[in-house]
């Protein structure tokens, strides 16, 4: 059976949409926090009222952002939770990948977390816009993802649903602060960085047993 027309629709939206968030992401990665509904539109070779119609505003467009680059983000951590290493490698690994993440795509993660302090950006002329109202859903989406695996992966005793959301918020938190501070001062070498992170991370962590029948971690 071939497709209707609105199925033809649909997945021409689609691609369109997929279209335009490339040219997006080809802005804000020359750009960061400061690229603009404007920059965007000539990017994509659109007027701006036709990305305000796929999008809404400057906040429908972040949070179409933040979803493709989220994906990606518990994609590649996934990967590194599941590689065949012992739980402190495993753990080092998943540090290292959210921090070489924003490290080799800072103006991304500033777009995602920071607002522009000048210019036509999101602090600018695309007035309303306030990334700590978009950006903590995105934590919080990584912090419920990250306790999802702990629960499934380790045997907490009778608190265990509980320590896992716990932990995982906890543990997202602690990447996004100390990650920001790592990425604007540089005190240190990524490695060494994920070795202290991991060091503080590792106390009860190191103890708790895994989950019958589970993955492991």
């Amino acid at each position: 059976m071939g497709t209707t027309r609105q199925e033809d629709r649909t997945s021409s939206t689609a691609q369109r949409r997929r279209e335009l968030l490339e040219a997006a992401d080809r802005v804000v990665l020359r750009e960061g926090p400061g690229a603009s509904m404007n920059a965007i539109a000539a990017e994509a070779g659109i007027t701006k009222p036709i990305l305000y119609r796929h999008f809404g505003d400057k906040g429908g467009l972040y949070r179409a952002l933040a979803v493709r680059h989220t994906d990606a983000l518990l994609a590649s951590l996934r990967a590194a939770l599941d590689a065949p290493r012992d739980r402190r490698e495993r753990v080092e690994a998943t540090l290292d990948t959210y921090l070489a993440a924003i490290e080799d795509h800072p103006q991304v993660y500033r777009f995602l977390m920071h607002p522009a302090e000048n210019g036509d950006g999101a602090a600018g002329n695309d007035r309303g816009f306030d990334v700590g109202q978009h950006s903590a859903p995105l934590l919080r989406r990584l912090g419920e993802e990250l306790a999802k695996v702990i629960a499934e992966r380790l045997d907490l005793g009778p608190e265990s649903e509980e320590l896992a959301r716990v932990w995982g918020h906890g543990i997202v938190g602690m990447m996004h602060a100390a990650g920001d501070w790592w990425l604007r001062e540089r005190p240190c070498e990524r490695k060494q960085l994920v070795t202290h992170l991991a060091d503080l991370l590792w106390g009860r962590l190191a103890a708790a047993g895994d989950r019958v029948g589970g993955p492991g971690f």
